[in-house]
């Protein structure tokens, strides 16, 4: 009953949002574009592929860093959403009603607990877990919505589920503060996400090249010290596609993305 109370919330906040000035069909186009990304992402064996190669080549690391002795214990420290859960029944709901993000609709979604575990997510925390590796999640969900998430990854078994290892967002959105925490008293060996912001600091300011230099820079990285993740429906990519402008219409947005796509 508890659920299907969420569920309900959940389509009632979605319904709140709607404009019945606006034609339906119109309505529900504003979101179309996540519709690709958002199948491939449900269905696409490929995706599955990189998430197993993704941990199986986090697993070889952790074994290599983890003979190496420290003065500190070692951990991994681990986004969330799309690194370690999958959340695109929230983008599926965005295409069906065509309302894009709230804070109201995620803290909804969140709340119902029906994230499923991404393919190799729950066995890598095992694997860390009986190599004596810590893993701590480091996620930009609020402190208001661990409760819930706790939850949905203890049901899914995922291992290390308890508050001093979750580390989710208070006030500031940025990582590095937290990261800085952990390093006082963990030795970081290893980071996982789906987002560059999820790995260091330099990555929170992409510049107008979309982070392309950043991510050369840091290039001998990406495999030993980053493990990244696919996710083609949102992330901090998005923010150059509508040219770091905030308060665009849906219109505005349409027209900021047929304007990046290249073509010949």
């Amino acid at each position: 009953m508890k659920r299907i109370a969420i569920l309900l919330s959940l389509a009632v906040l979605f319904g709140c949002n709607s404009n019945p000035n606006r034609e339906l069909g119109r309505y529900k186009m504003d979101q179309e574009y996540l519709v690709a990304s958002t199948l491939w992402y449900q269905y696409s064996p490929e995706a599955k592929a990189l998430y197993y190669q993704g941990f199986n080549i986090a697993k070889e690391r952790v074994l290599e860093y983890n003979r190496v002795p420290g003065d500190k214990p070692k951990a991994v420290v681990v986004d969330i959403d799309e690194t370690m859960v999958d959340n695109s029944l929230y983008q599926g709901h965005m295409i069906e009603t065509g309302i894009g993000f709230t804070p109201e609709t995620w803290k909804a979604w969140t709340d119902s607990a029906m994230a499923k575990a991404l393919p190799g997510a729950v066995e890598f925390t095992h694997f860390c877990d009986s190599l004596g590796v810590e893993v701590l999640y480091l996620s930009n969900r609020t402190v208001h919505e661990m409760e819930a998430t706790m939850k949905n990854m203890q049901a899914l078994d995922f291992a290390f589920i308890r508050p001093q290892n979750m580390f989710f967002k208070d006030s500031i959105s940025g990582k590095e503060p937290r990261r800085r925490m952990v390093s006082q008293q963990y030795e970081i060996v290893l980071l996982l996400g789906d987002n560059l912001s999820d790995f260091a600091e330099i990555f929170e300011n992409r510049g107008d090249d979309w982070g392309e230099s950043l991510v050369e820079q840091q290039k001998e990285k990406f495999g030993k010290r980053f493990i990244i993740f696919p996710n083609p429906m949102y992330g901090d990519w998005e923010k150059n596609v509508y040219d770091k402008q905030k308060q665009l219409t849906n219109q505005q947005k349409f027209e900021k993305r047929r304007e990046k796509v290249l073509s010949f």
